[in-house]
């Protein structure tokens, strides 16, 4: 259970999700101090078989095996769902409908709630009921097309989709609880992961610079780049003539230095090969002190195992120590009056309706 101090303090959320993409979304709600019980299937969670991220996920829940196909689990599920501020599932769409545990039947005994359901395509339209995971959401809202005519499709490492998705779906009850406070209604959001990446991507207009030109995508300065030690740095400079300036300077190439946006945007390839020549030249580390003092936007490509060594990322406490002195991430924002909370107890899984949780009944 969550300590009282932060900013959803005395907030009580029912979960039914399972996987990532809803028990991510409770789990900020959890570290800004809601109260999550959290309705596992008999068995558990799927997501127990992978005890750290489940962890990650489901820190500081409590946590219930219900089977909600039983009619008396269910009818105890639904009593617990009258006294609670937001309801959240992640079944398949029309699923929770079947069971009687949709919005229809929390609203009728709880009008006030806010009920989000998150799903991959959404409750409506004619994928729906298609199954998938991350990548499919991605790769139908084009996170994976190909960069160039001929390329492989490019799929990245984050489960973006689930993490997305997670992320709106607490954005949106956060919404709607302010919402709920102020007038006594209630909300229903559907939350479509493809829906949310969707809007990331496109329709995006061609770029085009003031001399018409239409980009042809990327810019001189703007991209990843191999240094003498096998390493990477990443370079922002795009339009700004005096990060331009800054960049081609302490590389020792200043006769670069009074190219125009228009002009290096025609000579992009060009461009980068010579700054590719002078980076490859010196040390990850080297070239990012080096870059980095003269207010070049530079970055080092780091690895999942040096971020947690960065003295940035420790420095903002979003790595951190756990009490068992391994290293753990915390709640990504930092709150000046009422901080988030990184819970550690892994919720037990406690069997059958007996041990539901009872909060305090709703006036």
């Amino acid at each position: 259970m969550s300590s009282g101090s932060g900013l959803l303090s005395g907030v009580r959320v029912l979960d039914l999700g399972i996987w990532r993409p809803v028990p991510y979304a409770t789990q900020l709600l959890v570290e800004m101090g809601a109260d999550v019980i959290k309705i596992e299937p008999p068995g558990g969670d799927p997501m127990r078989v992978f005890p750290d991220l489940f962890a990650i996920l489901n820190a500081g829940k409590r946590a219930v095996a219900i089977d909600l196909k039983d009619s008396t689990q269910r009818g105890a599920v639904l009593e617990l769902a009258r006294d609670a501020d937001v309801v959240t599932e992640g079944f398949r769409p029309g699923v929770v409908n079947r069971l009687g545990l949709g919005y229809d039947d929390v609203s009728a005994v709880n009008p006030t709630v806010v009920y989000c359901s998150v799903s991959g395509y959404g409750q409506t339209g004619p994928m729906r009921d298609v199954p998938g995971h991350d990548l499919n959401y991605q790769a139908l809202a084009g996170i994976v097309e190909p960069r160039a005519t001929g390329a492989e499709p490019v799929v990245g490492r984050p489960p973006i989709a689930d993490l997305a998705g997670g992320v709106y779906a607490a954005m949106a009850i956060c919404a709607a609880l302010v919402r709920a406070g102020r007038t006594g209604e209630g909300e229903y959001i559907d939350v479509a992961m493809a829906d949310v990446l969707a809007t990331w991507t496109g329709p995006l207009p061609k770029l085009r610079l003031d001399n018409g030109d239409v980009m042809r995508g990327g810019a001189a300065g703007y991209g990843a780049f191999r240094t003498a030690d096998d390493g990477w740095i990443t370079l922002g400079v795009l339009a700004e003539q005096p990060l331009w300036l800054a960049l081609v300077t302490a590389l020792g190439l200043s006769d670069l230095a009074e190219l125009t946006f228009v002009e290096r945007s025609a000579e992009q390839e060009a461009l980068n090969a010579q700054l590719a020549t002078a980076i490859a030249k010196l040390s990850r580390d080297d070239t990012v002190s080096l870059l980095a003092a003269a207010g070049v936007p530079v970055s080092p490509v780091l690895g999942q195992t040096e971020l947690v060594d960065d003295a940035h990322l420790t420095a903002r406490g979003v790595v951190r120590r756990a009490p068992d002195d391994r290293t753990a991430m915390s709640h990504p924002l930092l709150y000046k009056r009422h901080p988030s909370s990184t819970p550690e107890t892994v919720p037990p899984l406690r069997l059958g309706v007996e041990a539901l949780p009872r909060w305090q009944r709703k006036a």
